[in-house]
């Protein structure tokens, strides 16, 4: 019953495709290009009709048309942010489709004597991209709120890791640093109290097991809320997801060299260059690369990674065009540090005082360290069918493997063994050694319409996806490798060990590889498909009031351990999205809400009693958001803000209850409730000045499930307060043009990593950490200095575990452009 209505839907969406001819005629037709004179993107600057409430903004190729004109003379203006405004006066007659081209130079390329007119200078506002939503939909029509890291902040602010990338984002803070091991190795965040990995890169499947190089970022989005209506289940979270959108090729040489050299060794150098490949400059090239060594603040520690990123675009025409994106990734490391805490038995210490662990021991060596290669591959096709629907065929695939040891830290004080250690904890090291890989497939095809129905303008997409993962194993078991003791009663380990300092373990390659010796490797190979349909539908029922209506259809096929079919199981699910928005002041102030539903597949299980096994399935969970609030773009986009309040409930969570070591039960009746208020604000108060400030508020809970764990806040939930702050002020005229400064920083409240009723809390203190940058920009070179974590604050991260994280850091940025 549920596909049959699904079909009966898109059999609609289809013929709305053929016939949409009937219903829209057009008086006359603007169109063109817009490119731009640096090597920024070219989707969504703004092209209007002053006087008339005509416009559209541009795709990804800079191409823009305005329909149903009436016969008449108007002026053109063409407007992005960090551009100059361009107006230009015009004439059409009826019937005409006049062809218009320009050409939009940065404000900082300007030269000085250049008076500047209604050029817009917020550099950090947002940019509009169709990967959120996939349909050309400004912010304030977006029924979803979503933030928008542009890749100018996380060069004013020398990133050189993803994981402060992310910082500059209300509702998000990382859980649990990037592993390295295989299937999830990447970092952990909590976004809206739920936690994700950045997994989407260009609205489609990405994987790393490692973290990702910010060279080739062009911007993130932060999507909140459930996303499974267009998005599926696979790869993101009930909070929302975390989309890369990578840099392209535009239609001019240019490019840039950098150099970085900062505290524990950095050196770090990016290249990216962009070339026509013919004379008509329909054929671009661009190479983004990036070579990264770091030590660790620690005694034992280290990063180094080399990136490349090659990138082609094509237009055949100005209806036909081809993308092909790719990424490649070599990275060794050692693991981070992390103390997972004793998940079964009262905890001996609650916060970090009562620990008294020295945050500069690793307990690792530079011998020991895990390889995780990994690369991504997208090309788009798109087809212009009519002026009204065009149509997108995407394919991507990645691989992201493991090799090497992964070593991680568990408390074992409970021990019978450690019984007169009365004081601090003892904590077993395990290792493995890992050999995985994880290969993703995927093929979208898009029909994007944009069309009236008598009066009505409908902006649709109907899409079909196809995702496929295959996960290979030939790692070791684990093993243990010493015992670390953390406290103040060393001599009563040491009477159990001998001298020792506070760890028993053989940091070497030769000892770990002789541990593993011959020992049996796994031999598991699994494999996932989901196929999926889709359609989302604004329709607009007058210029200020729209209301988007959307569906998923998804059908997930588990292979499991291809070896066997015992582990086989299929799933249906319905995943729909609604949303209203309505702009008093159009294009200025908009009204939002919306109801939005996430999904999760889940593996059968086996419940265990005795000797007793029974197999069990499940139903997939659910999680359903309603959320409101109120999106601004005011004072001529000085200001840009958006305020919601949100509540997410999940029903039907899978969770098991062990009462003793070998038996197991397996239940779906758990539930959680997420609730909170989020608002940020990116302002240009002054010419010069650029504020991004964020605040977000999260109280979620266990409702339901695990008696161990029903009534407390979720591990994954992060802390219940967090703040972002990032300003700078650049001189744009006088003796220091050029020359500029930044300051900001973090504040997160206090974060309960551990919270159950038979271990007891552990909360990680509320901090405050700040930053600031000194800067000078001319046209061919800029230098940048970076201090982080000015005060040089003890802080940590954790999700049952304690991580701890840089202190005082400082960066050296040299860059020349050509």
């Amino acid at each position: 019953m549920k596909f049959k209505l699904t079909f009966t839907v898109l059999s609609f969406c289809f013929f709305l495709l053929t016939g949409t001819t009937i219903w829209a005629q057009e008086k006359a037709s603007i169109k063109g290009q817009v490119t731009l004179n640096n090597n920024e993107s070219t989707d969504n600057i703004s092209v209007i009709l002053k006087g008339t409430r005509l416009g559209t903004i541009t795709d990804e190729q800079g191409n823009y048309k305005i329909k149903n004109i009436k016969p008449g003379t108007y002026t053109i203006k063409i407007s992005g942010v960090g551009f100059n405004t361009i107006e230009k006066k015009t004439t059409v007659n009826e019937g005409e489709e006049l062809i218009q081209n320009f050409t939009l130079i940065t404000n900082s390329e300007e030269l000085s004597e250049v008076v500047i007119n209604g050029g817009k200078t917020n550099h950090y506002a947002r940019k509009e991209n169709q990967q959120v939503s996939r349909l050309p939909l400004k912010n304030l029509e977006n029924p979803q709120v979503y933030t928008t890291i542009t890749g100018e902040v996380l060069k004013e602010q020398v990133v050189t890791n993803f994981d402060d990338a992310l910082k500059n984002a209300p509702g998000i803070t990382q859980l649990w640093a990037s592993t390295g091991r295989g299937g999830d190795g990447a970092g952990y965040y909590s976004l809206r109290g739920f936690a994700v990995q950045p997994t989407i890169v260009n609205g489609l499947p990405g994987l790393t097991n490692g973290s990702l190089d910010p060279a080739n970022i062009d911007r993130i989005e932060i999507i909140k809320g459930p996303s499974g209506t267009l998005f599926g289940s696979s790869l993101i979270s009930y909070g929302g997801l975390i989309n890369t959108t990578t840099k392209r090729p535009y239609k001019t040489f240019g490019g840039e060299v950098n150099y970085t050299v900062g505290s524990y060794g950095l050196n770090r150098v990016t290249a990216d260059l962009n070339t026509p490949l013919n004379d008509k400059k329909t054929l671009n090239f661009r190479i983004n690369s990036a070579y990264n060594k770091q030590n660790s603040f620690q005694d034992a520690g280290f990063r180094e990674s080399f990136f490349v990123a090659p990138s082609l675009s094509y237009n055949v025409n100005d209806r036909l065009s081809f993308l092909v994106l790719t990424e490649f990734m070599s990275n060794e490391s050692t693991n981070p540090t992390m103390l997972f805490l004793d998940r079964g038995n009262p905890l001996r210490v609650h916060n970090i005082n009562e620990l008294k662990y020295d945050n500069k021991r690793s307990y690792t060596s530079d011998e020991l360290t895990i390889k995780t290669p990994s690369y991504n591959i997208q090309t788009q096709m798109n087809y212009k069918i009519s002026d009204q629907w065009t149509s997108q065929t995407v394919f991507s695939t990645s691989s992201a493997k493991s090799t090497g040891n992964y070593a991680y830290l568990y408390e074992g004080t409970s021990n019978p063994a450690f019984a007169s250690i009365t004081e601090g904890i003892v904590l077993a090291r395990y290792f493995n050694y890992q050999d995985s890989r994880n290969i993703t497939t995927d093929v979208q095809q898009n029909f994007i319409g944009d069309f009236k129905i008598g009066s009505l303008r409908n902006r649709l997409v109907v899409g079909f996806d196809y995702y496929k993962r295959t996960a290979t194993d030939r790692g070791s078991g684990y093993f243990g490798n010493g015992f670390i003791y953390i406290g103040d009663d060393l001599q009563s380990f040491n009477n159990i060990f001998g001298p020792t300092n506070g760890d028993t373990g053989d940091l070497t390659k030769a000892g770990s590889d002789a541990i593993v010796g011959d020992s049996p490797r796994n031999n598991s190979k699994t494999k996932q498909e989901v196929i999926s349909t889709y359609f989302s539908d604004v329709i607009n029922f007058s210029p200020a009031l729209s209301a988007m209506v959307s569906l998923r259809a998804d059908r997930f096929l588990n292979s499991g351990d291809i070896s066997t079919d015992t582990d086989n199981y299929n799933q249906n699910a319905l995943s729909p999205k609604f949303g209203l928005v309505y702009q008093p002041i159009i294009d200025q102030v908009s009204i939002f809400a919306n109801y939005m539903n996430g999904f999760t597949n889940v593996a059968p299980g086996e419940n265990v009693n005795g000797t007793t096994r029974t197999p069990k399935t499940f139903n997939p969970e659910h999680a359903n958001q309603f959320e409101v609030g109120t999106k601004l773009n005011i004072f001529k986009d000085k200001l840009y803000a958006a305020l919601s309040y949100y509540d997410i409930k999940v029903t039907d969570q899978v969770y098991s209850v062990r009462p003793n070591a070998t038996d197991v039960t397996y239940y779906q009746d758990g539930g959680q409730h997420n609730k909170g208020f989020e608002a940020e604000f990116i302002a240009n108060p002054i010419n010069g000045l650029n504020i991004i400030l964020g605040y977000s508020y999260n109280d979620a809970t266990l409702t339901q499930g695990d008696a161990d764990f029903v009534g407390f806040r979720p591990e994954s939930a992060g802390a219940y307060n967090l703040a972002n702050l990032w300003a700078s002020y650049k001189f744009t005229e006088g003796f220091f043009r050029g020359f500029g400064l930044g300051f900001g920083g973090n504040y997160v409240g206090d974060n309960k990593i551990m919270n159950r009723s038979v271990s007891g809390a552990f909360t990680i203190p509320e901090y405050t950490v700040l930053n600031s940058s000194l800067f000078y920009n001319a046209e061919r070179f800029g230098v940048t200095l970076k201090l982080n974590n000015i005060a040089n604050k003890e802080i940590y991260d954790g999700w049952s575990t304690i991580h701890p994280k840089d202190p005082r850091t400082f960066a050296a940025s040299f860059t020349y452009r050509f």
